[in-house]
């Protein structure tokens, strides 16, 4: 063979290897790019934990229903050098998702938010164990005593009873449940503020603060959103006249553990701190976590003659001006149903 036809032989071999590695190329191309990958809903959450290897995060997008190849996950990796970058978190793949996208979404950290509620009329003591149930959350309060905590979120009260707005917030993975805290304080502080900057006249408050008290007791108080501001009237009635606000939720945070579900008369007349049967005024410290709807109503509260209220047992109250309508009300209602 001569050297032309040996060089023709050559270059032909050539173009067919670049012509195969260019279709190969192609190929991949299209399967990283062009092709979904299968999926078993329109929607599908999946997590990486941290340390994940890019085969681990392979198999747990998988397990959740995402058909990845784990060969062709790490191959990708390691040739767009990903393989290090992949972060940690919880992610969300829509149907129609390619392998590509699925890396450029890990790459790029491109996780779902996480979100918590705080309820209405919950404790500290029950909002500190909710935050410490969150796996997303950094845990950096857990160890903190209320006081570090208080200090460490720049707040000013020595308590941290109903200082945090109930609401729901939203955050990264790995955010600090200080921020959290920190959010929640700042909220429950300016809605107070705003609340009392409008507030009515002639209310026997000193400050801020023992609105937050009143709020709070409104919150446990309340079995029907409508009734707060006259539940709040009563409260209020009572404090201008010297009356015992006689509250059994404040009476029940002060028992704390020791409350079992029933509360029995020397509850009532064994004097401690928060029993508000034996003591006049407010009690020392909010009871609950109060939201906007209870401190607006501590600061507005109904215009009513009623001093007395008892539930009628379906989640309403009856509201009574003087002592012999409260007990002839609370025949009808209670002891009626004994």
């Amino acid at each position: 063979m001569s050297k032309s036809t040996r060089a023709r032989a050559l270059g032909v071999i050539l173009l067919l290897a670049l012509g195969a590695a260019a279709v190969a190329w192609l190929s991949i191309r299209w399967y990283v790019d062009q092709r979904p990958l299968k999926m078993s809903a329109d929607r599908i959450e999946f997590k990486v934990l941290p340390g994940s290897s890019v085969r681990g995060i392979a198999q747990s997008a998988r397990a959740a229903g995402i058909e990845v190849d784990p060969d062709a996950m790490v191959l990708l990796a390691r040739i767009t050098g990903t393989s290090q970058t992949l972060r940690a978190g919880r992610y969300g793949a829509e149907r129609g998702i390619t392998l590509g996208q699925l890396l450029a979404k890990l790459r790029a950290g491109d996780v779902l938010r996480e979100r918590l509620t705080l309820v209405e009329g919950i404790t500290f003591k029950e909002m500190k164990a909710h935050l410490a149930s969150q796996p997303e959350l950094k845990q950096d309060a857990a160890r903190m005593t209320p006081a570090e905590l208080l200090r460490a979120i720049e707040a000013t009260e020595p308590h941290p009873e109903g200082l945090f707005a109930p609401e729901t917030y939203v955050y990264d993975p790995a955010t600090s449940d200080l921020e959290i805290y920190r959010q929640a304080y700042r909220s429950q502080m300016k809605t107070l503020q705003e609340a009392w900057a409008n507030r009515a006249p002639d209310l026997p408050y000193k400050s801020p603060y023992e609105a937050l008290i009143m709020a709070s007791i409104i919150e446990k108080e309340t079995g029907q959103p409508a009734e707060r501001a006259q539940i709040a009237g009563v409260f209020v009635n009572r404090l201008k006249l010297g009356m015992l606000l006689q509250t059994d939720p404040s009476v029940i945070y002060g028992l704390g553990d020791r409350f079992d579900g029933n509360l029995r008369k020397r509850d009532l007349t064994t004097d401690r701190p928060y029993n508000t049967y034996t003591r006049a005024g407010l009690p020392p410290t909010p009871i609950a976590l109060p939201g906007r709807a209870s401190i607006e109503a501590a600061l507005r509260p109904a215009q009513t003659p009623a001093l007395y209220f008892v539930a009628r047992g379906d989640g309403t109250s009856h509201f009574s001006a003087t002592l012999s309508e409260h007990n002839q009300a609370v025949d009808k209602y209670q002891r009626a149903g004994r």
